[in-house]
């Protein structure tokens, strides 16, 4: 076969440092623009992208030359310094260290992208923390809660 072909969706998810809800609405529309620019120099596609102040969830097609890790390293070293830049109010942004990567099955596509953008109406009844724990209980991820939320 002289092709090599895929499609691979993962959908990450990763906070702000210590949770602080700094993507505001106002910020968010450049921010995830940026983001997909970032994904897409990467050979990837954002799907959707969303999130609330304290959290993002991404759904992309992942490149077959590029790692998770490394596409996550590269989205988050460049907004973090993008976003300082945006005002005196970002002057401290960072993602936290981890991130939570899933895989999503094509016919499961339609149901990520529609609980992307339903993420301010979902938070009304849970946190991130609840959020992310479902997640990882549903994905059969082990983790100790010790280190989760670094």
């Amino acid at each position: 076969m002289p092709q090599s072909l895929s499609k691979l969706l993962v959908h990450l998810v990763t906070s702000t440092k210590d949770r602080r809800p700094l993507l505001t609405p106002a910020i968010c529309p450049e921010l995830y623009a940026y983001i997909a620019a970032i994904i897409k120099a990467c050979d990837c596609h954002a799907v959707k992208i969303g999130g609330v102040g304290d959290h993002i969830h991404i759904l992309l097609a992942l490149s077959k030359n590029y790692a998770v890790s490394k596409i996550v390293e590269e989205f988050k070293k460049s907004s973090s310094k993008w976003i300082k830049t945006k005002g005196t109010e970002f002057a401290d942004f960072g993602w936290q260290n981890g991130y939570g990567a899933f895989s999503i099955s094509q016919s499961h596509c339609n149901d990520v992208v529609r609980y992307i953008e339903m993420q301010d109406e979902h938070h009304r009844k849970m946190t991130f923390q609840e959020e992310y724990r479902e997640f990882l209980q549903k994905y059969q991820i082990s983790f100790d809660e010790r280190y989760v939320w670094e």
